[in-house]
């Protein structure tokens, strides 16, 4: 018998470090799922406390207003300490207390009560350090989460995903597939404009790379420059850690035809 548990509860849900960053880099595809009858989460894994602009409460409100604009099932925050992501904290403490205060068996937890079909990680580049570590510490996790030993508290079934998409932030990475979101984009940029605090442009306030003139034009661009890629006025890029295979080839092309792409990789 299988110690793992195989039974599916979110179809799909996706790891943040900061509240406004699933918004900015995967809030198409989220609400794109929840449009087509999906169950859609997110768990932010800090509540953006060292932010330039704003306050916690401040951005707790927004996260609340994206969060309908996405039409999640639930959205949840781990509060690490935002800066201080560690991906091997917490084991130095003896070992009874490693499932209690660990990052890593935090996040175990989570994917075992929550159960995701799909599971959405920043990328492994990334400008933020925090963006770095919440990459390495939720693909640590997925691997520990099927660990029928790994201890969490409260206690809990071994579980594995169906699969794991990474997201790319500021890195252009080379995407293993494009996914349409031209339907979903208003929603998408609906969510991310509620958090006025973050990305509104403020001559009277700290200069930041989100809250820039230029930065929600460029992430605009960012998803046209990836549609164009597929033939679609807008698209979001993923990458798989592993090969990608069809059980039906020809099913999976007549499900997915796009326009002729306007724009073509360097052959590899």
């Amino acid at each position: 018998m299988s110690t793992t548990d195989t039974g599916y509860g979110l179809e799909v849900l996706a790891f943040g470090p900061h509240p406004d960053d699933v918004e900015l880099f995967c809030g198409g595809l989220l609400a794109h799922m929840a449009s087509q009858g999906h169950r859609t989460g997110i768990v932010d894994l800090t509540r953006g406390e060292k932010s330039s602009r704003g306050t916690p409460e401040t951005r707790a409100a927004e996260t609340e207003a994206a969060s309908r604009a996405l039409g999640l099932t639930l959205r949840e925050n781990l509060e690490l300490p935002d800066g201080w992501i560690a991906p091997w904290a917490g084991f130095e403490a003896p070992e009874a207390d490693r499932a209690r205060i660990a990052p890593v068996a935090r996040v175990v937890e989570v994917l075992r009560r929550l159960r995701p079909e799909l599971v959405l990680v920043p990328w492994q580049h990334e400008r933020h350090p925090d963006h770095e570590a919440t990459s390495a510490l939720v693909t640590r996790a997925l691997f520990f989460a099927s660990v029928r030993k790994f201890e969490t508290e409260p206690p809990s079934a071994a579980f594995t995903p169906r699969q794991v998409l990474y997201y790319p932030m500021r890195h252009l990475a080379e995407p293993s597939f494009v996914v349409d979101v031209t339907a979903a984009f208003d929603r998408k940029m609906a969510a991310i404009r509620c958090y006025a605090s973050q990305v509104e442009p403020r001559a009277d306030g700290p200069q930041t790379l989100v809250g820039s003139p230029l930065s929600l034009t460029s992430l605009e661009a960012r998803d046209r420059f990836y549609g164009a890629r597929i033939g679609v006025a807008h698209g979001e890029p993923y990458i798989l850690r592993e090969t990608l295979g069809l059980a039906d080839l020809l099913e999976h092309f007549r499900r997915n035809t796009f326009a002729r792409p306007l724009f073509f990789v360097e052959p590899r």
